[in-house]
């Protein structure tokens, strides 16, 4: 079998994100192209309606968890139609944003809400970008935003490393995704709502459920918060903290590039 592990240590450094199980990088990223390619112009309905609206009060919350200043230059990874970047823009009215998807179709939807006023006066770009392979110049950042989008990174070490790296130092990062519950009950009631409801609101949304059967997969092999945290400070960020949402469904991760950087 072929090695996927880093050779520093044994930690896997390409992984499957279904299952979490060692694989080349290509098995997630041409999966997630695919799922998310089909679902851009459905995304949007899907979220608010499986979410019963909690995805905008999550989307409340990393604003206010943001350190995010006027005059701050926001790069905001897996951007997809744009909610993160449009809701840092009403909230925080930052100089500039920079909003990346890995999936073109995405972000074609994230442009025609700006081209209808989404943004709010604020000056918003739109690239296509890798987060594991970031094209810009190191130390650019002010800010990093991120939703749902370490989760479907095939090497995760990689894209924070990334993250790092673009960020200036004093630079901060804030990451909402979905997370565990604690409560063991709660953490039942979610995981059954996960294997069966998702595909459910998948196919009646989007007429496939194929897709979000892997969403569901891919939320039930991701780190809980701890594990979420220690992958922040293995990248060298400092600060590392979470705050729970909705019983820890979700969970939003801030950190911090240190001023004073780490030895390459």
């Amino acid at each position: 079998m072929e090695d996927f592990t880093t050779d520093s240590d044994d930690r896997v450094s390409t992984i499957d994100t279904a299952t979490g199980s060692a694989a080349p990088p290509e098995l997630s990223t041409s999966r997630v192209r695919s799922i998310f390619s089909s679902i851009s112009k459905k995304y949007e309905r899907f979220n608010a309606i499986s979410s019963f609206g909690a995805y905008r009060l999550w989307l409340n919350s990393l604003c206010d968890l943001a350190d995010i200043e006027c005059d701050d230059d926001v790069l905001d990874i897996a951007g997809g139609t744009g909610d993160v970047s449009f809701s840092v823009a009403r909230s925080c009215r930052p100089r500039h944003i920079q909003c990346t998807d890995l999936v073109p179709e995405m972000l074609d939807v994230a442009k025609e809400h700006y081209k209808d006023g989404r943004g709010n006066g604020v000056d918003i770009d739109f690239d296509v970008v890798d987060a594991q392979d970031i094209q810009y110049e190191s130390e650019r950042f002010d800010a990093i935003t991120m939703a749902y989008g370490i989760r479907n990174m095939p090497n995760r070490s990689r894209a924070l490393s990334e993250m790092y790296r673009v960020l200036k130092p004093g630079g901060s990062i804030t990451c909402l995704d979905f997370s565990t519950p604690k409560n063991p009950i709660w953490r039942t009631l979610y995981n059954f709502y996960l294997k069966h409801m998702i595909p459910f609101w998948g196919r009646l949304i989007t007429g496939d459920a194929s897709g979000f059967i892997y969403l569901a997969k891919s939320i039930k092999a991701f780190p809980d918060q701890e594990g979420v945290a220690k992958l922040f400070e293995q990248a060298g960020f400092t600060d590392v903290s979470y705050k729970n949402l909705t019983g820890g469904i979700a969970a939003i991760h801030t950190a911090r590039k240190p001023h004073e950087q780490k030895d390459e």
